[in-house]
């Protein structure tokens, strides 16, 4: 049963690989064309472009969403979002899964590739984190996201987590944020995006449903490591309790 359900999972793979490009240049032709629009409204409109496209995505490569506590942004407010990070598949699970226009921090490598790099700047802050420099614009730019009243995205455990614990320690970067910016953590819990994309398996996908769980804001602090310890037991608590 294995060898055909690893048979499975690369056929899947390749379906998931050509479905992504294909549709990617359909969202393109839209994307052009939000040049004509100033920001924030660009990054409004954009946000309805990701959403579109990853909606027609998940539904052609059999991966089922549930996202709970959209209500936590009717809040008339901007957050900053921060999430677990298990897979590749959380990236495009979280931003378009964020009801409203949110942008978030991202590798610089990733927009080099071609034409899928021009998809990935537009809806993130770029950062180096080899550059010591590049590290102090990428945080000068998410205060400016913010100041448009834009949501930011961040992975605090900064890497996947590839241990066998339910997260890895947090950076101090998105509470840093809050505290500069008096922008409140809005926790999100991130299920089974490693099924679909499981670690130590080469060119491997498998549809499953996969959820985000959006859980009640964390004021902000002015003692960033309160801040931070604060969001990182909540959401390993939640993790631990919801994970089966």
């Amino acid at each position: 049963m294995q060898i055909i359900k690893n048979i499975f999972g690369r056929l899947f793979a390749l379906w998931a690989i050509i479905v992504f490009a294909v549709t990617m240049l359909v969202a393109l032709i839209p994307t052009f064309f939000t040049n004509i629009y100033k920001e924030p409204r660009r990054s409004i409109v954009m946000q309805k472009i990701f959403q579109a496209w990853m909606k027609v995505w998940f539904v052609l490569v059999g991966v089922r969403r549930k996202i709970i506590g959209k209500e936590y942004f009717n809040q008339g407010r901007n957050f900053i979002v921060v999430c677990n990070h298990n897979s590749f598949m959380d990236v495009p699970l979280s931003s378009p899964g964020i009801p409203q226009a949110n942008k978030t921090i991202a590798k610089i490598e990733m927009a080099r590739i071609p034409v899928f790099g021009i998809m990935y700047k537009r809806g993130s802050v770029l950062v180096d984190r080899k550059d010591e420099q590049s590290r102090k614009n990428s945080f000068a730019k998410m205060k400016e996201v913010l100041a448009m009243g834009l949501h930011m995205c961040i992975y605090p455990e900064g890497t996947r987590n590839k241990t066998t614990e339910p997260m890895q320690r947090f950076h101090d970067g998105a509470f840093k944020l809050s505290a500069a910016t008096n922008t409140p953590i809005l926790p999100a819990v991130i299920f089974n995006t490693a099924k679909v994309l499981p670690r130590g398996k080469a060119f491997y996908f498998w549809p499953t449903r996969i959820e985000m769980h959006f859980l009640p804001p964390v004021a902000a602090q002015e003692s960033v490591e309160t801040l931070k310890n604060t969001t990182f037991e909540i959401m390993k608590a939640y993790y631990t309790a919801h994970k089966h």
